[in-house]
């Protein structure tokens, strides 16, 4: 097949609109994700107890500088 016929094939395609995020009528407005450092979370400390929905959950600071989040 050559490319010239390949192109015709494509170009007989019906095009179709592209919708956005704007388009979409129910689509809620999302509100900004909160941000907020490491260093701040954690104070100067390697570890931090965060308490949700009765459980506590442990976010530690390991050598490497990487965050591990366990219950």
């Amino acid at each position: 097949m050559s490319t010239t016929g390949t192109l015709l094939t494509l170009s007989r395609l019906p095009q179709l609109p592209l919708l956005s995020r704007s388009d979409e009528p129910d689509a809620p407005a999302s509100p900004p994700i909160r941000r907020i450092s490491s260093q701040r979370l954690l104070a100067g400390e390697r570890e931090l107890v965060i308490q949700h929905m009765g459980s506590e959950y442990h976010l530690r600071l390991t050598r490497n500088g990487k965050l591990i989040l366990t219950k």
